[in-house]
């Protein structure tokens, strides 16, 4: 029988998917512990340089061995049974700190520990499936940032395909755990393009869900009551669709999830995917009409040669359906925000209080005042904070002012309603079964530089709560990943999925990297 401190050469911990897991187990090759340990000894030689995990479940191991009693007796276990997976630190673990990637909020960087006396929901979730969660990745101060982890308490994350430039963010850590085979999959939350972005910087297959089918109770908010949503990061599609199984669903923690009953496939995500999928499918292209932004001559370059292997595999493409519809016209960037529309994080003042008073009666912090005073010196709504572009906007001033009044949204509901109005007559008119884009307009900018990920699609699906898959499609010649987002109607991750896995099939454009510790 394998032990924990030794796993046969024939399992191989880099680029296992789930399947491979499962299959080892199955075939009697290795123990969930072994597995678990083998993950952890990645960690321990490449975490110190990638950065991407800063909190170790301590409990890990015997989770794993846990694991190994139950299938030593014969149950029936699912697929992310004895599997090792990540979550991102903003997702609460009992016991274990929530940092915010903060050094206010980390008693290691001489802040405080904010420690949830429960699991949030997702977590909870995986816990129930009987995944090994290894441990917490790294984020931006309080994930204020689509591009990068630079600023974090514990240090930045480096991509860990191209570990000269940037990996993406908020959910850099997930990204790159996963990316680097530190763990076979891993949790990741968006509020603006925090799945998406770092899903395609490193080469990987993301699902930013619609808004409501995945619980965020439990999640250190942005925008937790407007935009916040909680999906997988993995290194192929199958593995999300499983994750994502896991984890969507109804819970009464989160009201707004009862939107999704419903609207689940039966069977499961993982369980409709067909490589055969995009054959006659209607997708519209990237245009002006989207967005006012050009894509770069070898983003274009690269787009031109995905539509043709879409092509080959049967999809039929329909070139800006968007065009003369004043879609591209409904963004409102804020000032200082490098493009982005924050309608929708007034609700943080609101949305923070009520995650604080979920951590339980013995945390430090218990509301958003309490929270202003703990982090005065380096206060992130002030000029110069992270938040900082949030101050103009009258309705934030508002909810800062009293924090537990319902937020005026009124601006958000507005653009919502408008992206939703006008998306739902394109795909009617053009008779779409989604869209598919470049995920960024122009390569990744170099770690350590001022250039943000230039994204095509996080404002207006953010806003308008639409889901997106991204998916690996090769490479610019720099090296840095370029990879598509499928994006449809609520509800539509099935089909995405399974267009994502067809192409995914047919291309295999993913990149194992090779780390240096």
């Amino acid at each position: 029988m394998t032990t924990a401190a030794s796993v046969p050469s024939a399992v191989d911990p880099v680029e296992m998917t789930v399947a491979d897991a499962q299959a080892a187990f199955a075939r009697g090759d290795v123990t969930a512990e072994a597995l678990a340990q083998a993950f952890l000894d990645r960690i321990a030689r490449y975490n110190p340089r990638y950065v991407a995990l800063i909190t170790m479940n301590p409990d890990a191991l015997r989770e794993a061995r846990e694991i190994d009693r139950r299938r030593a007796t014969g149950e029936a276990l699912g697929p992310l049974a004895g599997v090792p997976v990540v979550v991102k630190d903003t997702m609460d673990m009992a016991g274990l700190p929530s940092t915010g990637g903060w050094r206010l909020l980390s008693a290691r960087a001489g802040g405080i520990d904010l420690i949830p006396a429960m699991n949030s929901p997702v977590v909870a979730r995986l816990r129930a499936a009987g995944a090994v969660i290894l441990g917490k990745t790294n984020v931006p101060v309080l994930s204020a940032s689509g591009s990068h982890a630079d600023d974090s308490w514990a240090g930045a994350t480096l991509n860990a395909a191209v570990p000269g430039r940037k990996p993406g963010g908020s959910s850099a850590g997930t990204a790159t755990a996963v990316a680097g085979s530190l763990a076979v999959l891993g949790l990741a939350e968006e509020t603006g393009g925090s799945i998406q972005n770092p899903a395609s910087a490193q080469d990987l297959v993301g699902i930013k869900p619609s808004f409501g089918l995945v619980p965020n109770a439990g999640v250190m908010p942005l925008a937790g009551s407007t935009r916040d949503v909680v999906g997988p990061i993995a290194r192929c599609v199958r593995d999300a669709a499983l994750a994502l199984d896991a984890i969507a669903g109804f819970s009464p923690e989160d009201p707004k999830t009862v939107a999704g009953i419903g609207h689940r496939p039966r069977g499961g995500y993982a369980t409709g995917l067909d490589a055969g999928s995009l054959r006659g499918r209607r997708l519209g292209l990237y245009g002006p009409g989207w967005r006012h932004q050009p894509l770069s001559a070898e983003s274009a370059a690269l787009y031109r040669r995905a539509i043709g292997e879409l092509q080959s595999r049967g999809a039929i493409l329909v070139e800006d359906p968007f065009a003369g519809t004043g879609f591209a016209d409904i963004a409102r960037p804020a000032p200082g925000a490098d493009g982005f529309d924050p309608r929708g994080i007034e609700a943080l003042p609101y949305d923070l209080d009520r995650y604080l008073k979920r951590l339980g009666p013995k945390a430090t912090l218990q509301s958003f005042e309490a929270f202003r005073t703990a982090v005065a010196a380096e206060d992130p709504f002030a000029p110069g904070g992270v938040l900082a572009f949030m101050a103009d906007r009258p309705a934030f001033r508002a909810s800062l002012a009293d924090p537990l009044a319902p937020p005026d949204l009124a601006d958000f509901l507005e653009a919502k309603e408008a992206y939703l109005a006008i998306f739902t007559e394109v795909m009617a008119r053009h008779r779409l079964d989604g869209l598919v884009f470049p995920q960024m307009r122009e390569e990744l900018p170099p770690l350590g530089s001022s250039g943000s990920v230039q994204e095509t699609s996080v404002s207006e699906i953010n806003i308008a709560g639409l889901p997106g898959v991204t998916v690996p499609a090769g490479t610019y010649a720099s090296g840095a990943p370029f990879g598509l987002i499928f994006i449809g109607p609520m509800w539509s991750e099935a089909d995405l999925l399974s267009f994502a896995y067809d192409y995914e099939s047919a291309t295999r454009h993913r990149r194992p990297p090779t780390l240096n510790p």
